[in-house]
């Protein structure tokens, strides 16, 4: 299996049926090996308009063993090309925890993350509506204390008005950010926050400012490595979606402006919380 980075095109092989996908991330940095536990169509219960996995339909099935074999070859590929493998990621064609599989696949990528890739990260993105199961909520919080899991949180909004246009789900805005405060008050995670324009309007002020205090109580819940905020990650919208127009894209600017607001309040907080600027 030839491991291929040169276009964010990667992502697609995953509305192929793919169990495992080597692409180039901008917020990774470098390579990153994708596990796709939804091969057959995509599974989540947020419907972002950004969200640029396609409508598809796979004879394919998810199947561990397969899921490792692939898994192992594509990390044999990488290092054959003296590619370094920033990380394996638990991402693919919607809500990993989702899976019935999400546990077993996740023990199983960290045995041979362990083995095969040491230097590399182990990643789960996640919406954080699987934090509302307590099942998925402990072992998460458990196979956390790895610091070589990091957890990447979702949070595209600090108002119930913006989350419904920036991830349009039934699960209340205020459950989930309570859910994000107890997590975060036990496990450290990665906070990633997609700024677009919805209808070519930006976030509004009083939303900006909503989020940005949020973000600050997630880190003073603990300090890191026990819990808290390692990074926080403000990306722009870089790929097609479906939905497109109703997202764009907003100016280097904007986010520019974004993080450095967040960063000014860190500071006055005493808080030593590092934001990265992705477009």
């Amino acid at each position: 299996m030839a491991v291929n980075i040169a276009s964010t095109t990667n992502h697609r092989e995953r509305e192929k049926g793919f169990l495992v996908y080597p692409v180039y991330s901008r917020r990774a940095g470098g390579l990153s090996i994708g596990i796709n536990l939804f091969p057959d169509k995509k599974s989540c219960l947020f419907d972002c308009p950004y969200c640029e996995v396609f409508p598809f339909s796979s004879n394919a099935k998810f199947l561990l063993e397969q899921m490792g074999e692939d898994l192992r070859i594509a990390v044999s590929s990488a290092q054959s090309q003296n590619i370094p493998i920033k990380d394996i990621c638990l991402s693919g064609s919607g809500e990993p925890t989702l899976s019935p599989a999400f546990t077993d696949v996740l023990k199983f990528a960290e045995n041979i993350r362990a083995e095969a890739a040491s230097d590399s990260e182990l990643v789960v993105i996640t919406n954080g509506t699987g934090l509302l199961q307590e099942r998925i909520f402990s072992f998460l919080a458990e196979m956390a204390k790895n610091p070589m899991l990091n957890i990447w949180l979702k949070l595209d909004a600090g108002t119930p008005d913006w989350y419904q246009k920036m991830n349009r789900c039934e699960i209340p805005f205020e459950a989930l950010a309570q859910k994000a405060k107890e997590f975060a008050a036990c496990t450290p995670v990665t906070i990633q926050t997609m700024l677009c324009s919805i209808n070519n309007e930006p976030p509004p002020a009083d939303e900006a400012q909503a989020w940005e205090s949020l973000v600050c109580e997630l880190a003073l819940t603990a300090k890191f490595p026990h819990g808290g905020i390692r990074k926080v990650q403000l990306y722009g919208k870089a790929r097609s979606a479906p939905q497109d127009p109703l997202a764009s894209q907003l100016p280097l600017e904007y986010l520019e402006k974004r993080a450095v607001s967040l960063r000014k309040t860190f500071s006055e907080k005493e808080l030593k919380v590092p934001v990265e600027i992705y477009l």
